[in-house]
């Protein structure tokens, strides 16, 4: 048995300090700690964080040999119990490592606790008992022995379970509802005082209840593969992010997108549809982190199926894993009745104009996009909207094409669904891999579709969502460029900042005309501009001299302003079609009520 004992009380330094016993060690007990957390993938070198290590046995200091840069060893008895101390500092707010101060703790197992080499498969304890006075524990981990505030000892059946269990502590807002008969949580920290609880409560179980329903039926017998589930949310002033979890996920978002308690209060889908725009961007949050309980956290790419926590662990299946559960995430905010079509169609569209805005689409596949996520996707700098493309929402777009596809296929039972779920029904709900998709997409929809997977997944060709979407009676609109995508640039601006550019997009009349990253744009001609739209009134299809700032430079180049959009279309508007034909609006009305 693996005990780890977490002090919380140094909140001033921001060190949790642990206590790692090792009841039987090995003569030569190899520790470490993981590089990388599954599910966010660039090694984020957690040992950087490690101090005042140090390993007892018998009463007396053992020496401690350095391995690598994340492991140690050291020679013992091999029989009597090995204690181990160390200090990992916490201040980072992110869903993926671990914070601590006077308000708040958090921390994912992957940065806090020391893997003991050969031990894996042992049970594993935290005690958490030592923190400040008024605070209380969340966690979805199984308690052993705790008490109403959740202080106390839980339990891991081994290691990857340990990890998979992100612990929050503080003086945080708790409610509780039930879907499908399992007892869910969400703990909310950082709120603001009129923050409505109860709103995102029924709303939260009304996704969870849909997505139960679409992975297991309607049958009261079914149930999903967790016998309870824990929403952590920590409220921020600015950050938007997810960590999936096997029966929780950690959620970092704005406190102004939580819902209020002075916004309207009925029950009806209506009012619901009437949510901010950053309150459906939660509930969206909300949706892809749960739809991972299935998508990543059972169904995995089979060298997912025992972690390798010292390296890279590489897969071409992100587009599937990421792309299709963010196809799903908006989706089941429309069917669960939180917004309406109208509001769906707009999110979609907005997915399928930043794609169409990324000229990385042309030179990288969603499948090497997956492959290369460890250097590309979570190190993004100024060439990135050139060089690569997202697995999240190309994947996104992926999904959308093969599940209009197979529900225009003619066999009428055809969609994305059906091949999910067959998916997790032929697998029994454990690790796939490419060939699995392909099977499924097979059966499910009649024919083979190494076409669609070869050139939608493998290649760069654009995919054929406008005849795709007219078929399903979705009106496509091309709206009219802006100035900075008729310019080929992204842009930073504001009244007292001015314009800087971020990035130049690859074979546009920036590019042409030799701005670079980090120019801030002072004038077009005779006119000073704070805002790039303001360089539209006198910037022509004839070159004009701009003035720019760079490295301490005023530097004058000449700058077109093209007619149209450079690469792609610009952005998109969906709407629902005002006479679509009998089968297209069937086919409507299909997709999305699923």
């Amino acid at each position: 048995m693996i005990l780890y004992r977490i002090d919380a009380t140094d909140t001033r330094a921001h060190l949790f300090r642990i206590t790692l016993t090792v009841a039987a060690p090995a003569v030569e007990q190899r520790l470490s700690l993981p590089v990388w957390i599954p599910g966010s993938y660039l090694v984020r070198e957690f040992a950087r964080h490690l101090s005042t290590l140090s390993v007892r046995q018998g009463g007396r200091d053992l020496p401690l040999r350095q391995l690598d840069k994340a492991s140690w060893s050291a020679h013992t008895d091999g029989r009597s119990e090995l204690t181990v101390s160390y200090s990992v500092y916490a201040f980072d707010t992110s869903v993926r490592a671990a914070f601590l101060d006077a308000q708040r703790g958090f921390f994912n197992g992957t940065g806090l606790l020391l893997k003991v080499h050969g031990a894996e498969d042992q049970v594993h304890r935290v005690e958490l008992s030592a923190m400040p006075d008024g605070w209380r524990v969340a966690t979805a981990m199984a308690p052993l022995d705790v008490d109403a505030d959740g202080r106390g000892t839980y339990q891991a059946a081994n290691y990857d379970e340990l990890v998979d269990h992100p612990v929050e502590l503080g003086q945080f807002w708790r409610g509780t509802f039930t879907a499908r008969g399992i007892p869910h949580a969400f703990v909310v920290a950082g709120a603001l005082p009129d923050f409505d609880g109860e709103r995102l409560l029924a709303d939260s179980a009304r996704i969870c209840e849909a997505q139960i329903a679409f992975w297991h039926g309607p049958a009261d017998t079914a149930t999903p593969p967790f016998d309870r589930y824990l929403f952590l949310l920590n409220a921020v002033e600015e950050g938007h992010g997810g960590l999936e979890h096997r029966a929780s996920t950690a959620l970092i978002a704005p406190r102004r997108d939580l819902p209020r308690r002075d916004a309207t209060k009925a029950d009806s889908p209506a009012d619901k549809i009437e949510a901010s725009d950053g309150y459906v961007n939660l509930l969206g949050l909300i949706s892809h982190e749960y739809f991972h309980a299935w998508n990543v956290k059972r169904l995995m790419p089979r060298n997912f199926e025992r972690y390798d926590y010292a390296h890279e662990n590489y897969t071409d299946l992100l587009w599937f894993f990421e792309g299709f559960t963010s196809y799903y995430d908006d989706l089941f905010l429309l069917r669960s009745g939180l917004i309406d079509d109208s509001r769906y169609l707009k999110l979609l569209a907005r997915t399928i104009s930043n794609v169409a805005a990324t000229p990385g689409r042309r030179v990288q596949s969603v499948a090497d996009a997956s492959f290369d996520a460890w250097v590309k996707y979570y190190r993004n700098d100024e060439n990135t909207p050139n060089a690569t493309i997202s697995y999240y929402a190309k994947g996104a777009l992926v999904a959308l094409a093969f599940d209009l596809t197979l529900r225009g296929g003619g066999h009428g039972s055809g969609s994305l669904d059906a091949v999910l779920r067959r998916l997790w029904s032929t697998s029994g709900g454990g690790p796939i891999d490419e060939r699995d998709i392909a099977g499924a997409l097979e059966a499910v929809g009649g024919r083979s579709f190494a076409g669609e997977l070869a050139a939608w997944v493998h290649g760069t060709d654009e995919l054929p969502l406008r005849p795709l979407l007219e078929s399903a009676a979705v009106e496509w609109q091309a709206v009219p460029p802006t100035v900075a995508q008729r310019l080929g640039v992204r842009a930073s601006e504001s009244a007292l900042t001015g314009v800087k550019v971020t990035h130049v997009l690859r074979g546009g009349a920036a590019e042409a005309a030799g701005l670079a990253a980090g120019d801030e744009l002072l004038a077009v001609g005779d006119w000073r501009i704070r805002r790039l739209e303001e360089a539209q009134r006198v910037l022509t299809e004839v070159e004009t001299p701009v003035l720019v700032a760079r490295d301490q430079r005023i530097l004058s180049i000449r700058l077109a302003l093209p007619s149209g959009a450079g690469d792609g279309a610009g952005a998109v508007a969906l709407k629902p079609a005002a006479k679509p034909a009998a089968p297209a609006l069937a086919l409507y009305k299909a997709w999305l009520a699923g």
